[in-house]
């Protein structure tokens, strides 16, 4: 049995209960781990509030990190006793110990330690796939100016450090002048202020009023009509969240008139769908982190019984960094 983090019915963190669950053997293309410490992510408010539909009772969580305690027949790639990490479907992270497919869980280096491997794997394998797989008409060069929202979030501080590793001018906005100031040491060429700045316009300024070539958005609804005018003719809006809620339809010649724009809805999940692709991706995140170019940020460590508590310090964005959950 493995204490888990289930919901019963969708809701607020109140749904969240801590219940007794049989884990079992793994079984083909399966493993079972024992968690060290759990990514805390922002997809996991869409799946406890209902906006993502899973079968109830559910898990949450989808990134963890600890040691692989059995393999399932067809499993080559990890062993027993094998430190590892992942980022993945389903939810289920929230718990002592799972069962899981081993598709997406990748061997941890040793000179990554289990929290940070739990801290980075969504999120940074997300960093990945937006500035190294989600590109503009053109694609990106040094110098590029790219807009990212939430740029104080895990997503957003690793972001920041690897644009800033492959050269590019990165924009970012935050609620706080603390935040802002959070980012620029991390890496971000520019933050801007929402809660008293237009960012649209100071976008504007600071491109000398060409706009950016691409646009990273993990807001939504709050954010998505000024996003459209921070872009370039040509230029790509990627959505990937949307923590203020969904962007509401919209008709599609709109892009044209805002200079015949690109929009795109990005998903991680797409992106690490097979063994190959996952590993590609982990393998160039491990190699960034294990350098020391980009650093992991936990800011906020919270026993997995407290997990009420911890997102509803993400829902009230009083997090900063990384949020880990430990067993």
């Amino acid at each position: 049995m493995s204490k888990a983090v289930r919901i019963h019915q969708t809701g607020g963190p109140e749904q969240m209960v801590m219940d007794d669950v049989p884990v079992g053997e793994p079984g083909p293309g399966e493993i079972r781990i024992r968690h060290a410490a759990i990514g805390l992510n922002y997809i996991d408010v869409y799946y406890r509030t209902g906006l993502y539909p899973q079968d109830l009772p559910g898990g949450l969580g989808m990134e963890g990190a600890g040691v692989v305690e059995a393999v399932g027949e067809g499993v080559t790639h990890l062993r027993p006793g094998d430190r590892a990490a992942y980022a993945g479907q389903p939810p289920g992270a929230y718990c002592e110990q799972r069962v899981m497919p081993a598709r997406c869980v990748c061997r941890l280096p040793d000179a990554i330690d289990f929290e940070t491997g739990a801290a980075m794997m969504l999120k940074g394998l997300t960093a990945q796939y937006l500035l190294r797989r989600t590109l503009p008409q053109g694609g990106l060069q040094p110098g590029d100016f790219v807009l990212f929202h939430a740029i104080a979030g895990g997503v957003g501080l690793i972001a920041a450090q690897w644009a800033r590793l492959l050269g590019l001018q990165l924009i970012g906005t935050a609620g706080s002048d603390e935040k802002c100031e959070l980012a620029r040491s991390m890496g971000a060429a520019h933050t801007i202020n929402y809660k008293r700045e237009d960012f649209a316009a100071r976008v504007r300024e600071i491109t000398g009023g060409q706009g950016v070539k691409v646009v990273y958005d993990s807001v939504g609804k709050d954010t998505w009509e000024r996003s459209l005018e921070c872009l370039r003719p040509f230029g790509l809006m990627a959505c990937f969240g949307n923590s203020s809620g969904p962007v509401p339809p919209m008709a599609p010649a709109l892009l044209g008139a805002k200079g015949s724009l690109y929009l795109t809805r990005q998903t991680i999940f797409t992106h690490i769908a097979t063994r190959e692709s996952t590993q590609a991706m982990a393998d160039e995140l491990f190699e960034v982190v294990g350098s020391g170019q980009v650093k992991i940020r936990i800011d906020q460590r919270f026993a997995l019984a407290e997990v009420q508590q911890a997102h509803r310090e993400l829902e009230a964005r009083r997090t900063t960094g990384s949020t880990i959950l430990l067993p």
